[in-house]
């Protein structure tokens, strides 16, 4: 009967693993479908490169740092439990190769094309696996304090925090290192729009996420007889929370209704398992209020040129998800209990912190030796000389 679990448990974290795969298709035809035309395929090649090289680096070396776990054993001794340490680390791969796909988006249109592989190696490999194995494998000690502290570990069931929030924390230094794309501001205060290339594009790549995101949330039982119908209702009712309060704050804007549910899904992740339906559907909504909100503030009066609004949307609705379900996680607010709010704070800010330093870190080295942006003619045509140029498009003229 073992063998049965063992491969039920491995089939049910492979197709895992397949699902989160498939939603890196979504963060390419979503960022394909926000830059311009010109972009397109520096886009896709970028995301398709920035993914094999965290499966190495992950491989060799962060899953170890975070887990304590290597490879080089014999092939037999891997495929122990029908290889289910094997597909464990595909799925947590998916995880973790999800932050250089958050950064390109809010890097996107300028950026060189082999600083930033470097920047994944580095951030995969070393600085996500050191918060991971805080959150997830009790690293450092840090969860036994919380625990002995504040009666409860800081919980992140699917990684509002581990992976979105860091994740847009890295990406802001990363935004703010490279600066704004040539033109976008102007010295008289104005702001040059540079619309989505095209909608249907980016719509798709909204969708595709959706879709994979219950495989992101539900499938981080990490066992077949831990899934819950809960984390599945409790991502459903985020997302919708999240596109309507992004439609309603948004006036309709495309950009922003199918950024809304991405924004709730986002946040709902940390509490997910423990939160109430209500309580999730609240969570979303508010994290739609927060990226569009935060989003345009950033843009039009701080003049961060974060192209996809990555900073908004994973690392500030990351940090309230992993505040939020120390909230309604609670059992005064229909939660199922177990978790404390102030451990929630501290793990939060520390997540925050560990990537902000860290891709400060990163991305300020890599400016010094390797330089980070374009030279003006190659941002001019839209492409890294590093990779094959096709030819450019004209943008399409748009009002949005």
């Amino acid at each position: 009967m073992s063998g049965f679990k063992d491969g039920a448990d491995a089939l049910f974290i492979l197709l895992g693993a397949i699902m989160i795969l498939a939603m890196h298709a979504g963060f390419a035809f979503l960022e394909l479908g926000t830059v311009r035309k010109k972009n397109q395929v520096n886009a896709l090649v970028k995301i398709l490169v920035d993914f094999c090289v965290s499966a190495i680096v992950y491989f060799f070396v962060g899953y170890s740092i975070a887990y304590g776990v290597n490879f080089f054993s014999s092939a037999e001794v891997l495929a122990a439990k029908n290889g289910y340490e094997l597909v464990k680390f595909f799925f947590l791969l998916t995880f973790a190769a999800a932050i250089p796909a958050i950064i390109s988006g809010g890097i996107a249109e300028r950026a060189r094309f082999h600083p930033q592989t470097a920047a994944t190696a580095l951030l995969v490999g070393l600085v996500y696996p050191f918060f991971e194995g805080i959150a997830w494998n009790h690293r450092f000690g840090v969860q036994a304090w919380l625990l002995q502290t504040f009666g409860a570990e800081f919980h992140d069931f699917a990684g509002s925090v581990v992976v979105h929030a860091v994740g847009g924390w890295i990406a802001l230094p990363a935004v703010l290192l490279l600066g704004a794309r040539r033109g976008r501001y102007m010295k008289n205060g104005g702001v040059a729009a540079h619309p989505p290339s095209s909608i249907p594009f980016l719509a798709l790549g909204a969708w595709i996420l959706m879709v994979g995101w219950f495989g992101f949330n539900v499938m981080s039982a990490q066992a077949l007889d831990k899934m819950n119908g809960l984390v599945a209702v409790n991502s459903l009712m985020a997302m919708v929370g999240g596109t309507l309060v992004a439609t309603l704050m948004g006036k309709n804007d495309p950009g922003f209704v199918h950024n809304g549910p991405l924004a709730g899904l986002v946040a709902v992740c940390a509490g997910s398992d423990v939160m109430h339906p209500l309580g999730a559907l609240v969570t979303g909504g508010i994290a739609g209020a927060i990226f569009v909100w935060m989003f345009t503030l950033a843009q039009n009066k701080w003049k961060i040129d974060d192209v996809l609004g990555v900073w908004p949307l994973h690392g500030l609705c990351g940090a309230w998800g992993g505040i939020a379900a120390g909230i309604f996680g609670l059992r005064a607010l229909g939660g199922v209990g177990g978790v404390a709010f102030a451990s929630q704070i501290v793990g939060t800010v520390m997540g925050v912190v560990i990537a902000a330093v860290g891709g400060t870190l990163v991305y300020g080295m890599l400016k010094k030796t390797m330089g980070l942006r374009l030279d003006p003619e190659e941002e001019f045509q839209g492409a890294d000389l590093s990779i094959h140029r096709i030819t450019s498009m004209p943008e399409r003229e748009s009002n949005w």
